[in-house]
């Protein structure tokens, strides 16, 4: 094996967190970054939110939790967790019963957890923002500028890394549509990012932008207290129609206009007059410390070049990301690209040469264009995620994915259908018939 490298990740979240700990299994010496003061990323509930509900504003404070209150997982606590680290939890939370789908607090606890069974809080810093990552010259160390506030007093320290992975996560930048008439619509607007309850939207008339799980879960409890609720997409196929078993929900193909009297106008030229637009639109990726002089870009929220999702082909092995991908059982997936980041640094595996990654890379961008896919799309894994995550992890030299993980996969999209509404009991209510 290759001598024992210095290896910064940014950010502990699941990401981040997988990779220590594969990284520390292989005697490499990691330091964690985490800007929050505590562990789990996107899995932290903050109640508060940003002063801009939109998230336009680049020098407001950012809030990095988009977690609302009633949270729960999008698939089945028996495919959650890790190869070797099954998501188990039996204390404090739900009166240590685990729930099918769990809870954000679940999910928090299971991460700590395993932060304390693999004894990973030693290398992470909490309350350190990384503020830049930076190459020191072409093959050399990469410099890491964390700052720190204590008692009101900033703190910097710069340190040098063999190789670093950023782990930072993608469900903090909102992504925003262009919605002809916005600028003068009188109503009030936020984005998913910032809704946690739903008691401001009480007895409001309220339009839900997007199709998405989130878009769902906030469109039912809120419809618990709205006078009314439309849900707006850009789904092709869809038209104008009150959902059945719902008194106050309606179903809408996307928004064509916005009026300055507050009504909006759909593509089939149903219109409504509404309080309140939440924006359930995704997420842009954003990487604000990384100074690669523009060797990595973001144009159409495609990062790239990037071979595999993770490695950027002029910077590997030196550099590479965690968590990239959208679509796909996250915990797993990123538990396997950290296996195989940490097989290359460690020299158990090798990558292609620069020139066969950017040629990869850019046959996939090809692929794309002539699918008709947008870029935006190009970390959206395709509906057999499994091809990509079993693909990840034979480089590492590991086994296909256990069959029981693709079968209970396979039953949970099968009840997904045309509506996320009510998905997790119609799964619940599958699994007790096969068993």
């Amino acid at each position: 094996m290759a001598r024992p490298l210095r290896v910064a990740v940014i950010g502990a979240g699941v990401g981040g967190l997988v990779a220590a700990r594969e990284l520390k299994k292989d005697s490499h010496k990691v330091v964690v970054y985490e800007k929050s003061d505590r562990i789990g990323g996107v899995w932290v509930y903050d109640p508060r939110v940003e002063e801009d509900p939109l998230g336009c504003d680049p020098n407001r404070e950012i809030v990095h939790s988009s977690l609302y209150g009633s949270v729960r997982t999008t698939i089945p606590s028996d495919i959650m967790g890790f190869s070797d680290y099954p998501f188990n939890v039996t204390s404090d939370v739900n009166g240590g019963i685990l729930k099918e789908f769990p809870s954000h607090e679940e999910v928090l606890q299971f991460l700590n957890n395993f932060v304390r069974d693999f004894g990973l809080m030693d290398l992470i810093r909490i309350s350190t923002q990384v503020v830049r990552v930076e190459q020191v010259m072409e093959y050399g160390p990469w410099i890491v500028e964390g700052r720190q506030e204590i008692n009101g007093v900033i703190f910097s320290s710069e340190e040098y890394y063999d190789a670093v992975v950023v782990c930072n996560g993608h469900f903090t930048q909102p992504k925003l549509p262009q919605l002809q008439g916005i600028e003068k619509w009188p109503g009030k607007q936020i984005h998913s990012h910032n809704y946690r309850v739903p008691k401001p939207f009480e007895n409001k008339i309220v339009a839900v932008i997007g199709y998405g799980p989130s878009a769902h879960d906030i469109l039912l409890e809120i419809s618990k207290v709205a006078e009314e609720v439309h849900m707006s997409s850009r789904t092709p196929s869809i038209a104008s129609k009150k959902l059945e078993n719902y008194h106050n929900i309606w179903l809408h193909p996307k928004i064509v206009y916005c009026y300055k009297n507050g009504d909006i106008s759909f593509q089939d030229g149903t219109m409504i007059r509404a309080d309140a637009i939440i924006h359930c639109t995704g997420y842009k990726y954003a990487f604000p410390f990384l100074r690669t002089n523009g060797v990595i870009t973001i144009d159409d929220n495609r990062v790239g070049p990037l071979y595999k999702h993770i490695f950027p082909p002029k910077l590997a092995p030196s550099l590479s990301f965690v968590g990239i991908p959208n679509m796909a059982n996250n915990f797993l997936m990123m538990e396997i690209q950290a296996k195989w980041i940490v097989s290359v640094l460690s020299g158990k595996s090798n990558l292609p040469s620069e020139e066969e990654m950017l040629a990869d890379v850019e046959e996939h961008y090809k692929q794309m264009k002539n699918k008709g896919i947008p870029g935006h799309h190009t970390h959206k894994l395709p509906s057999n995620q499994f091809e990509y995550i079993d693909w990840v992890a034979a480089q590492a030299g590991l086994p296909p994915i256990d069959d029981e993980i693709k079968k209970t996969t396979e039953r949970l999209l099968s009840v997904w259908g045309d509506s996320w509404i009510g998905y997790r009991e119609r799964y619940i209510e599958l699994t007790m018939k096969t068993r």
